[in-house]
């Protein structure tokens, strides 16, 4: 035992029982196994220190016991509560999972589904800014179940993908219509990277607050830039050109409303005595910085354990033959900054 790592076999003579009934509860099929023998099972496999051999069981059941997740940035503290919710549940299933951050960029969102295939993991959530869903149809082919978190309610008739959505128009018309109740009427917007979907639909929940207001929605008010705080900054210091100055400005996410407050804070002004300002994510930072930032919070650990649920669905069988889209709930945290 000492030149050799420990098998099915050896586990089996120390437990007193057969290796078919070792191989059931490895594979967690175990429901007709005494609890008794399972867990002599289970001790003999810790004396001994053995280590199930995943590729062997993958290739005969099909199945590697691990999901993968594409996000766009890991360094944006929305991702990683996500991703905890996500982790909390395929641990409640005892799977492993494969993180993939594709910087925002297409070719890295490219590379990683791609990788989907190779690694033959037994599902994925996904978070695209650069793919459809009916682009990703090559995939659920291939029999890999996916869920999308996605900025808007989306269904493809094409291609079997769960989704779930906080609607993003809602909450950019929720700050924007805050600002302008506080009595804000030149309203900016720092708007995110061109050609997303964050992007697409803020703007449009921006544009309709403005509408619904009778102000005017002016183009030279919205500055595109980096979903990051250095993109926040150079936004910003965009829209302090313009004379007069606006009033309130929406980031489009709280990492660039504190790269906003940074060049507020340069050029001499006060928040929110001179430009008030709301963000979209409720990071952790947003309650940490001064003034505390108002902000829309989406619950990113209860978005990420109900996607990882709906995945499981979708791998043991018991989800609906039909996509499911499925609304996450999100709420207005007003604070100092408006």
């Amino acid at each position: 035992m000492k030149n050799r790592r420990p098998t099915q076999d050896d586990v089996a003579k120390l437990a007193g029982v057969s290796q078919s009934t070792v191989s059931q509860v490895l594979n967690r099929n175990d429901s007709a196994i005494p609890e008794e023998t399972r867990q002599r099972i289970l001790g003999a496999m810790d004396q001994l220190g053995y280590v199930p051999n995943k590729l062997a069981q993958s290739l005969r059941t099909q199945k590697t016991d691990t999901i993968a997740s594409i996000i766009p940035d890991i360094t944006n503290p929305f991702y990683p509560a996500f991703q905890r919710g996500i982790q909390s549940i395929a641990n409640d299933h005892q799977y492993d999972l494969i993180i993939y951050d594709t910087q925002e960029r297409e070719d890295n969102e490219k590379r990683s589904l791609r990788s989907l295939e190779r690694a033959h993991v037994d599902g994925a959530i996904v978070v695209l800014f650069h793919r459809r869903l009916g682009d990703l149809k090559y995939l659920t082919d291939l029999g890999i179940p996916l869920v999308a978190l996605t900025s808007r309610e989306q269904k493809s008739e094409n291609v079997l993908i769960d989704t779930l959505y906080v609607d993003n128009e809602s909450m950019a018309k929720t700050a924007v219509c805050h600002l302008i109740n506080q009595g804000y009427s030149r309203i900016g917007m720092i708007a995110g990277l061109q050609g997303t979907p964050p992007r697409r639909n803020r703007i449009r929940g921006y544009k309709q607050a403005l509408t619904d207001h009778n102000l005017p929605t002016n183009e030279f008010l919205i500055q595109d830039c980096d979903f990051t705080e250095q993109g926040g900054y150079q936004g910003m210091r965009e829209l302090l050109k313009l004379k007069p100055l606006p009033d309130a400005v929406f980031a489009a996410n709280d990492l660039m409303a504190l790269g906003a407050m940074r060049a507020i804070r340069e050029a001499g002004l006060n928040i929110p005595a001179d430009i008030a300002l709301v963000g979209i994510d409720d990071i952790p930072a947003a309650k940490l910085v001064h003034p505390p930032l108002t902000t829309i919070s989406q619950f990113q650990e209860i978005i990420g354990r109900k996607a990882a649920e709906m995945l499981f669905e979708r791998i043991n069988g018991t989800a609906s033959s039909d996509p499911r889209s499925i609304a996450m709930p999100f709420e207005i945290v007003v604070r100092e900054s408006a």
